[in-house]
């Protein structure tokens, strides 16, 4: 390939490791590329939608910003509201403050957000009308962010049906399809991450509090489950002497696993991403695939956005460089003045 790459962008749904979209814009920026399409589901179409409009700057410095204690303001929790415990207004009034009346059809840049149609229990691709309505219906988290109604659909994350939409982009004139998925099931040490985020002693204090918390819950669940499994075992490989059925007692033996609605609605979410965007990678395998593994943030951990756009451009720079696309890789150490 020689000149400016012609590619089709392609960001995957993952609540806050949504960020590291931004991180991957930016790597692909600086190399010169022509982003002449973009499709997402979930943070992914919020990202991407704000690409599209010429708007990510504003949203990236309004991000960054952002405290715990900001988010916390912002959540905009609801007990009354059907379907989610937030409406995530708050965030939407400033994503509209934003990208203004824009629709998608006059983006200089075509667009696709994804939602899923939770009656009929289809994805639904918004390639025209308001773009912050089909932002709004893609980010829709389940359980936790209220669905949002278009045209009498009842609509949700696009992440739930196609967290890595591919196929949104299969007609698309670009020479490569880069796809980013941030759920991605490998493991990763965060330590050996050079993230660039500006000191925050009270809020890393607060981080390391909360991941030993759930370092030490996981290893009580895993041993608490251990334990019962064992015991089942045991009296399976007796009654298989014996010739008895095994008593059922271990399965439900023992004290009550100890995790919180929030982090089990969480988990499964995750998990069931991870596995959708394996089998749509499978199917439809993009031309370069940026990976950031699921366990470099937590769902909702909205407050850590300098350094999840820092792990995307690093995670990004590491996977382009070896593409072997030589349209794709920083020549001489520069960047692009762009």
């Amino acid at each position: 390939m020689t000149g400016r790459a012609r590619v089709a962008l392609v960001l995957g749904s993952g609540g806050a490791r949504g960020y590291a979209h931004i991180g991957v814009i930016h790597e692909l920026i600086d190399r010169d590329v022509d982003i002449v399409g973009v499709a997402g589901s979930s943070m992914g179409a919020l990202v991407g939608g704000l690409y599209a409009a010429g708007v990510l700057g504003t949203f990236e410095r309004w991000a960054t910003g952002l405290t715990q204690r900001d988010i916390l303001r912002l959540v905009d929790p609801s007990i009354t509201a059907s379907g989610g415990m937030l409406r995530a207004e708050r965030v939407l009034a400033v994503v509209r403050d934003i990208i203004g009346d824009t629709r998608i059809e006059d983006l200089p840049i075509p667009f696709t957000a994804v939602a899923t149609d939770l009656i009929h229990g289809r994805s639904i691709w918004y390639q025209r009308g308001p773009l912050d309505s089909a932002i709004r219906a893609s980010i829709a988290i389940p359980g936790v962010i209220t669905p949002h109604v278009i045209n009498g659909r009842l609509l949700a994350d696009g992440g739930i049906l196609d967290p890595l939409p591919l196929g949104t982009v299969a007609s698309m004139d670009a020479d490569l399809v880069i796809a980013v998925d941030v759920a991605a099931g490998s493991p990763v040490d965060r330590g050996n991450i050079s993230a660039t985020a500006a000191p925050r002693p009270v809020e890393e204090w607060i981080e390391r509090f909360r991941r030993g918390t759930d370092n030490l819950l996981e290893r009580e669940l895993v041993k608490a489950v251990r334990d019962r499994f064992r015991s089942a075992d045991a009296a399976a490989a007796a009654a298989a002497v014996t010739g008895t059925p095994p008593p059922a007692a271990p399965l439900v033996a023992g004290p009550p696993l100890r995790l919180g609605q929030r982090e089990v609605l969480n988990r499964a979410l995750d998990l069931l991403q991870t596995a959708l965007s394996r089998h749509r990678i499978a199917a439809d395998p993009p031309d370069v695939l940026i990976e950031v593994p699921r366990t470099a943030a937590r769902t909702i951990d909205f407050h850590r956005a300098s350094e999840l756009i820092a792990i995307g451009r690093e995670r990004a720079a590491v996977k382009l460089d070896q593409s072997g696309y030589s349209a794709l890789t920083r020549r001489n150490g520069t960047e692009s003045s762009r």
